[in-house]
């Protein structure tokens, strides 16, 4: 109770303003830019479940690639976006188009159906770039904002980057919560993991140090709403 009341004190509104660009940060981990018409979702790894069977013969529910399919179909239902960009690894390899389901596959063609849809590359997937419509890039710039899949320390403001699939972990009275979570200082912004079998690194690993060298703020999605707690009241795993 203690811990859930903390949360609801800490807690904004799930938007901000990002490099002057107005930004709102979905419950589904998806970035909606209402100013560009452009929905975000990052680091989907379709096929990840195949990908680990291919490979090593470990066998895991291959369901993922359709549970995250239909997480972004909700989010689009809802946006209804003119343009949506995947952040670079919406592939866990390079192969994975060709492991796709057929009806994985339709599933991505309805949602590219009359938008303008843009892979960027990740370093799951630089190498795929044809066999699942749309159009590739390194990175793509909208208005002040520019996307990319791995953030760069001393980028100028506007980044928006994903790769690091940060989670946030609040402690209190010997309970827990650890979350998926955006994560932004107001001049960039590291998005969490959009796909169903994706793991996450803690935003206080070293690895977020340079990217925010005066601190940040975590996002975190919760039940019901997002979360937004500083840098000090997160906990180390």
């Amino acid at each position: 109770m203690a811990l859930g009341q903390r949360l609801e004190k800490t807690s904004k509104p799930a938007g901000l303003t990002l490099a002057g660009e107005e930004a709102v940060l979905d419950l589904s981990g998806a970035l909606w830019l209402p100013g560009h018409g452009t929905l975000v979702v990052s680091d989907l790894h379709l096929e990840k479940g195949s990908a680990f069977a291919a490979r090593s013969g470990q066998f895991l529910p291959p369901y993922d690639t359709r549970e995250t399919l239909a997480n972004l179909h909700e989010a689009v239902l809802r946006f209804d976006p003119a343009r949506v960009v995947a952040l670079g690894d919406s592939f866990h390899d390079a192969r994975g188009p060709e492991r796709m389901e057929p009806g994985d596959r339709a599933m991505v063609a309805a949602l590219q159906a009359g938008r303008d849809w843009v892979w960027i590359a990740g370093n799951h997937d630089a190498a795929v770039r044809e066999g699942v419509g749309g159009r590739y890039a390194d990175t793509l710039t909208l208005g002040a904002l520019t996307l990319r899949h791995e953030p760069v320390p001393g980028a100028g403001p506007g980044e928006v980057a994903g790769h690091l699939h940060p989670c946030g972990k609040v402690a209190m009275r010997g309970r827990a919560v650890r979350r998926r979570c955006f994560v932004s200082d107001g001049a960039r912004l590291v998005m969490p993991a959009f796909g169903a079998f994706t793991g996450g690194l803690n935003v206080r690993d070293k690895a977020f140090e340079p990217l925010f060298p005066n601190g940040f703020t975590a996002h975190l999605l919760g039940d019901g709403r997002v979360f937004a707690i500083g840098r000090q009241m997160l906990a180390r795993d």
